[in-house]
């Protein structure tokens, strides 16, 4: 299969432009934290995106252009493993961010904020913003690049969990950037992150833990086969008996990523709007599509594709 063989008529256009509008939108608030409220009072930020403000600190480089340029070799590293729709809306995300950095840096009021008389505060705004912008990338299917690309590709296979390695990443460029902060400013960047990962669980609803869906629905076989086809996730019957009438009826349980969350359940209502769903946090998956890679069956956007 091949680009030339994807049926463009199976795009859901609308749903596709809504997600990089939000992508857009995230990219905004997440580059106005951190021209406005970070770099602004000298605050520092984990991953990646922390990178490039020591190569600030450092060399006086423009996040704009080191947001690229750090991302290149790490994009064309992950493509194996992001596979074709996570590679796009990789790209894009990491462009949104770029093109946001850019702009808000010649935004001339933005000289005029200055909260260095209470770094609280700044720490903080610098968190909602970050991690309401990142947030709805997330929730939209995009990302930044970056250290999600290095945590997911060791997730795949290693088998080491996104979250002890995006940890362990900001461990690392946090610790670099007392090059450049005292302790002071360090204290309140960890402020700042708390309020981050706060505001970002919030946001999308769980960062990198699996949610567990229990479905009951007289259509349980095309909601199955639904979310095996368009979500590429494995599902199981249970059997299961009505407590009131004692009737035996299976139900499906699915296991999904944070993001996939909203899609599934729109899935799920678009085939049976009575159905009765309910949303559990896994504190780990392992196995195939978790901790090493799931074979795909869609190519770009998860479009139906045809053959020749």
């Amino acid at each position: 299969m091949n680009m030339t063989n994807i049926d463009w008529k199976t795009v859901d256009w609308k749903t596709t432009l809504r997600e990089f509008i939000m992508i857009i939108l995230g990219a905004l608030i997440y580059g106005f934290g951190l021209v406005a409220i970070n770099i602004k009072n000298n605050l520092a930020e984990g991953g990646m995106t922390g990178v490039t403000l020591i190569l600030r600190a450092w060399w006086h480089l423009d996040p704009a252009y080191s947001t690229i340029f750090l991302n290149i070799p790490l994009i064309i590293l992950g493509y194996h493993f992001l596979g074709r729709k996570g590679m796009i809306y990789t790209i894009f995300g990491t462009l949104a961010l770029s093109g946001s950095l850019w702009m808000w840096q010649r935004v001339p009021f933005m000289l005029n904020i200055n909260l260095h008389h209470d770094l609280f505060i700044a720490g903080v705004l610098a968190g909602i913003f970050g991690g309401f912008g990142s947030g709805l990338i997330y929730r939209y299917g995009g990302t930044t690049g970056g250290s999600d690309v290095i945590a997911r590709i060791l997730e795949l296979e290693r088998g080491i969990p996104m979250g002890r390695t995006l940890l362990a990443i900001d461990v690392i460029v946090l610790l670099t950037s007392l090059t450049y902060l005292d302790i002071e400013h360090m204290m309140y960047t960890l402020l700042s992150s708390f309020v981050f990962s706060r505001i970002v669980d919030a946001t999308q609803d769980g960062s990198y833990s699996a949610k567990g869906l229990l479905i009951i629905s007289e259509k349980h076989e095309e909601i199955a086969h639904a979310l095996m086809n368009e979500l590429e996730r494995g599902a199981t019957f249970l059997s299961a008996e009505g407590g009131y009438q004692h009737d035996r009826r299976p139900i499906v349980y699915c296991v999904v990523a944070p993001s996939e969350v909203v899609q599934a359940k729109k899935i799920i209502m678009n085939l049976d709007s009575s159905a009765f769903i309910s949303i559990i946090d896994v504190h780990e998956a392992v196995g195939e599509g978790f901790t090493y890679m799931r074979k795909p069956t869609h190519n770009l956007l998860s479009l139906r594709t045809t053959k020749k």
